[in-house]
């Protein structure tokens, strides 16, 4: 017996979907971030004390992508399949407004 919601199971996986796109679209500049830092941790005698902040940027940028996509995760195992795959099959009969 599907699992009755009262919020929509499909516009919840549709915002994943776009948030999605948008911290893909965040995750490339970081990417390029990481690649400068990286670089600037091979500049020849360059001391720990700074050394270490390049280290700690790019600890906190594989930090941070990993806690993205874990969250969007979170969201989209938290959306009842049942429930999803109900909403999908009453939706090919088309969306109707509430009037209330």
């Amino acid at each position: 017996m599907p699992i009755n919601i009262k919020w929509s199971a499909v516009r919840v996986m549709e915002a994943a979907d776009m948030l999605e796109k948008q911290i893909n679209a965040a995750i490339e500049p970081l990417e390029c971030a990481k690649e400068v830092a990286r670089a600037a941790l091979e500049i020849p005698d360059i001391p720990g004390y700074v050394d270490q902040h390049f280290h700690a940027v790019l600890w906190n940028i594989e930090k941070a992508v990993r806690r993205l996509r874990d969250n969007l995760q979170s969201i989209r195992d938290s959306v009842p399949r049942d429930a999803l795959e109900a909403e999908k099959k009453k939706n090919t009969y088309g969306r109707q407004q509430s009037l209330v």
